[in-house]
C-alpha cells in the first residue's frame, strides 16, 4: 500500500518528506545512502510520520501538500498524528529542533 513519510535527520534535525510501498525498505535505502540525493548528508534518519494512502496517487498528492508546510507545521502535523509508525514511536527530542 502506498503512504507518505516523513524522515528527521538525527544528526542535522532536517526533515524528508517522501512516498513509498513499503516504509521500513525506503528508510533502510536512504541510511545506506541509497534514497534521494537529498538524504545522503544526513544520515542517520529516522521514521517520524507514516500515512498509507489508497492510491500511488493519492499518496502523491499528500506528499505534495505536505512539503508546501511550514517546517512548523510539518512538526505540528507529526506530533499530532495518529497513525503508528512501521515497528517504532517518534522520539521528541529530535523534533524540537
Amino acid at each position: 500500500m502506498w503512504g507518505v513519510y516523513i524522515l528527521v535527520s538525527l544528526s542535522m534535525g532536517h526533515l524528508y518528506t517522501g512516498v513509498a510501498i513499503d516504509p521500513e525498505r525506503r528508510l533502510k535505502a536512504h541510511n545506506a545512502g541509497k534514497g534521494a540525493k537529498r538524504t545522503r548528508a544526513g544520515a542517520p534518519w529516522e521514521m517520524v510520520y507514516w500515512e498509507p494512502c489508497e492510491s500511488k496517487s493519492a499518496a502523491l498528492k499528500w506528499e505534495y501538500a505536505i512539503k508546501q508546510l511550514t517546517r512548523q507545521d510539518k512538526l505540528d502535523l507529526i506530533r499530532h498524528h495518529r497513525e503508528p509508525l512501521p515497528g517504532r514511536t517518534p522520539p521528541a527530542r529530535h523534533l524540537a529542533r
